[in-house]
């Protein structure tokens, strides 16, 4: 088996090839999405490993796919990976159409405030933070989690990237700009620094405690409790400021893989423990700008040329498919899949997907200095 041809199969640890699909989630997957939110590292607020929430989220999707949507508001759309000839799902990743459609979607906006004294002659730039809600029209790229066995391969960027397959199909749907909130730094005790020099003034409670509180009930009480004033950084703990706008060590290949996608730093985190939010316009993200529709063509597995790797979907709302196939192209544009990979994306002959390239350019680590 050649490289490529690799890429298109995920290898378990004990060798045996699985084909993967990314999928909307089903009612039958909620066991499956409680032990993913139980094992997510760090804990999801978006993502928390309760049942009832859970079941309301599978709901909550199954309504948005089967929906006539002409403009993003509160619909969630929940997909997993999964491997549906064993009935076992690896994976799971959301889309929240508009991040605060329910309810403000609350961050921290880094700012600098200038201090000058003509009489002193005394000029000083202060770095500041400012509770904002300026994201709150964003689709919000989240809920992330994936099997262990999975992290590196190219099922992790199948299940990331599935989602923007899914947007550049139905853009009426969703936001011009996406947005993901990546989880901030936790120290050796798995707390926040951030939190510890900010938010525990505010509710005596650790980051763990609010994080689950977050996840379980509504995140109303932000507004009503922290301080509506900006947080002057020379103020906070070294630990704490250092701690603002860095990811989780877990997610840093995630936070990667998104930066060569075309997402660029945004100046706000997140209001609990100061990770990175990225952003971007959705159509100059690479999956955007390199994805093109094909007919397809069946041909046997081993007539198929050597190519490189792409993500491959269906058109079907409601029954979206995406995977990993070759990218190999006939004389006439046709796009040439195994008999396998056509009944995973549920297409027939004659029928377009669409399909971008799996490889992502090299990082661009970005600052936008602009208003989000």
């Amino acid at each position: 088996m050649s490289e490529q041809q690799a890429a298109s199969v995920v290898l378990t640890e004990e060798g045996a090839s699985r084909m993967l699909v990314v999928r909307p989630v089903k009612a039958s997957d909620l066991t499956a999405l409680e032990q993913l939110a139980e094992h997510a590292v760090p804990k999801l607020t978006n993502l928390p490993a309760n049942r009832e929430r859970l079941q309301e989220r599978i709901a909550r999707s199954q309504d948005a796919f089967n929906g006539d949507v002409e403009f993003p508001e509160n619909e969630h759309y929940t997909f997993v990976l999964a491997d549906d000839t064993r009935e076992e799902v690896l994976g799971t990743a959301t889309i929240r159409a508009q991040a605060g459609a329910n309810e403000a979607y609350y961050t921290y906006r880094q700012e600098t405030l200038i201090h000058a004294s003509q009489q002193l002659n005394v000029r000083r730039e202060v770095q500041t933070l400012a509770l904002s809600h300026e994201v709150s029209d964003a689709t919000l790229l989240c809920a992330f989690s994936l099997n262990p066995r999975y992290k590196g391969t190219s099922a992790e960027s199948l299940l990331r990237r599935a989602r923007l397959m899914f947007i550049a199909q139905y853009p009426e749907r969703f936001s011009r700009i996406l947005a993901v909130a990546f989880p901030g730094y936790l120290d050796a005790h798995n707390e926040s620094p951030f939190w510890e020099s900010v938010g525990r003034h505010f509710f005596a409670r650790s980051f763990q405690d609010i994080n689950h509180i977050a996840g379980v009930r509504s995140k109303s009480f932000i507004a009503e409790v922290m301080p509506q004033f900006p947080l002057y950084l020379p103020l906070l703990t070294p630990q704490a400021r250092a701690a603002i706008g860095r990811e989780h060590p877990a997610h840093e290949e995630a936070l990667e893989e998104m930066l060569a996608e075309g997402f660029v730093r945004s100046r706000h985190v997140d209001i609990f423990d100061a990770g990175p939010i990225v952003k971007a316009e959705r159509e100059r993200l690479e999956t955007f700008r390199s994805a093109a529709w094909h007919p397809v063509r069946i041909r046997p597995e081993h007539a198929l040329p050597d190519a490189e790797p792409a993500l491959v979907a269906n058109q079907k709302l409601g029954e979206f498919r995406c995977i990993v196939a070759r990218y190999a192209l006939s004389p006439t544009g046709q796009l040439m899949l195994s008999a396998e990979h056509a009944e995973r994306l549920g297409v027939t002959e004659g029928r377009a997907v669409l399909a971008a390239p799996l490889t992502l350019p090299t990082v661009v680590d970005a600052l936008d200095e602009g208003e989000m």
